[in-house]
């Protein structure tokens, strides 16, 4: 039996908890599937594993609460920065994911809220059409990749259904479906106005989530590829609103968004 540190957080209901990479010992999946239970652990959407490296220099390893591993999570890697900025003072740091770089700047403090700029690398970007076993027509949508694969797709319907399903149930089929070897997330977007999409989120490895910085950007390329969205956008999750800075095809995405520190604690795993 040993005793883990942790810490936990959240970005508009989307939480981590926060692990010393050092702790793991190997034991990243079951650390996950056990801790992030709702009912018989703490309870978290996912584990940020924080490698601390020379220099104020780190790497995250995501294992979500399936104990699959994930190549990031823009609201995980939130939590992580203001994790660094409560406490270490960290105002800027670049943390290194599966994903790639993502240099994170604080940008005001808000009562518990911390204010994080994330620089979200350059989208990668493909309509697609698809069929999924159980689905009576094609779905028709767009791909994106900004460090993870989303399949987007742009339902009519005010409470996201799409193809006589839920979105809920729509997204648990696309989601593992061969098409996408290694899983995907999707998106379901409804625009609203040139500047401002709402969205729903089924997340590969924990299903529907209140919010998702990669889901965010995700959403928001697609908008902007297939309806000339506005390149600096609002997007409205469950959770809440980000916003999106997009200068150009060719540029890095800017992500911000508050997480908040709920808690830290100890925890026995055998």
């Amino acid at each position: 039996m040993s005793r883990i540190p942790f810490v936990k957080a959240h970005a508009f209901g989307n939480d981590f908890l926060i692990i010393e990479e050092s702790l793991a010992l190997n034991r990243h999946a079951a650390l996950a599937r056990k801790l992030c239970s709702r009912n018989t652990g703490i309870g978290a959407d996912g584990i940020e594993f924080l490698q601390r490296k020379s220099n104020n220099e780190f790497f995250l390893r995501l294992f979500n609460s399936d104990g699959s591993e994930a190549e990031l999570s823009g609201n995980g890697t939130r939590c992580v920065a203001a994790w660094l900025a409560a406490s270490e003072g960290l105002e800027q740091v670049a943390l290194g994911t599966h994903g790639g770089i993502r240099t994170c700047r604080l940008i005001r403090r808000d009562g518990p809220d911390y204010w994080i700029e994330i620089d979200m690398g350059v989208p990668r970007v493909m309509p697609r059409t698809i069929e999924i076993p159980g689905v009576d027509t094609p779905i028709d949508g767009v791909l994106v990749n900004v460090g993870n694969p989303h399949f987007i797709l742009f339902p009519d319907n005010e409470d996201f259904s799409s193809h006589n399903l839920t979105w809920q149930q729509l997204g648990a089929k696309i989601a593992v479906d061969p098409l996408f070897p290694h899983g995907t997330n999707v998106e379901f977007v409804r625009i609203l106005s040139p500047s401002e999409i709402a969205f729903r989120i089924y997340e590969r490895g924990c299903g529907p989530t209140t919010s998702s910085g990669t889901g965010t950007c995700a959403a928001s390329t697609a908008a902007i590829f297939r309806h000339n969205a506005a390149r600096e956008l609002t997007a409205i999750a469950e959770g809440g609103a980000q916003q999106v800075v997009w200068p150009t095809n060719s540029s890095e995405m800017l992500l911000t968004g508050p997480a908040e520190i709920i808690c830290t604690g100890e925890v026995d795993f055998a």
